[in-house]
């Protein structure tokens, strides 16, 4: 589903040419569920944004589902980020005016779907994270886990071909990141591809397998040998 071959990403530095990926070779499998970890200035959050279609390489081969998307014009990445993966960030994203199903309904609104499709899939996403009690809340009368789980149903409601989740638990207490880890665990449980980024060793522990960054290099690719499931 997603092959990375040879992927290197440069910054120009005025003089200086800083080389953040060197060569980063990869594959993801549908129905996979992958934790990148590594330190700051890894070049972790590069590859997520690669991933993610948010930032180019400057060299190599990106092919989601079998199409080749390094070279694609920023209108066609901008269609494939909103139809084929779910986004969720450790800020939550979320837009403080509206309630947690008119969130989860933005990208299906810049979809173009139509209203009563939009209504029915916002409302069974949300109730796939266990807030049908919450529909009507806006995110400053929700907590920060609630919050993430608004932002988790709406990754889910386009039903992408994998969710890319950016430090899910960073700005969560550990019982609502146990919480987050549950429902990505019944996701995956279920079929849904997860990329998850993070620096936390116990949090990258509920994947089935970990890729370690280094230094701009994968210095370990392995299964998880003690997976915390539930």
């Amino acid at each position: 589903m997603i092959e990375l071959k040879d992927i290197r990403k440069v910054y120009n530095l005025g003089k200086i040419e800083l080389e953040v990926l060197k060569g980063i070779t990869l594959t993801v499998e549908k129905g996979e569920y992958v934790a990148i970890i590594g330190p700051s200035g890894s070049g972790k959050s590069t590859l997520m944004n690669i991933i993610g279609l948010l930032d180019r390489p400057t060299s190599g081969v990106y092919k989601l589902n079998n199409v080749e998307v390094s070279n694609l014009s920023d209108v066609e990445l901008a269609r494939i980020r909103n139809s084929q993966i779910g986004f969720v960030f450790q800020s939550f994203n979320l837009l403080s005016k509206l309630n947690a199903l008119e969130n989860v309904e933005l990208p299906m609104l810049y979809a173009r779907i139509p209203p009563k499709e939009r209504r029915q899939r916002a409302l069974s996403a949300l109730e796939k994270v266990g807030l049908s009690d919450r529909l009507y809340h806006r995110p400053n009368e929700l907590s920060g886990g609630q919050q993430q789980r608004v932002a988790i149903a709406r990754a889910i409601v386009m039903n992408p071909s994998f969710l890319l989740a950016d430090e899910p638990t960073g700005n969560l207490d550990t019982n609502s990141s146990i919480e987050i880890m549950k429902i990505f665990y019944e996701l995956n449980k279920t079929g849904t591809t997860i990329i998850m980024v993070t620096h936390e060793q116990d949090i990258a522990k509920h994947a089935k397998r970990i890729i370690r960054i280094r230094d701009g290099m994968i210095i370990e690719d392995s299964p998880v040998a003690e997976r915390i499931t539930y």
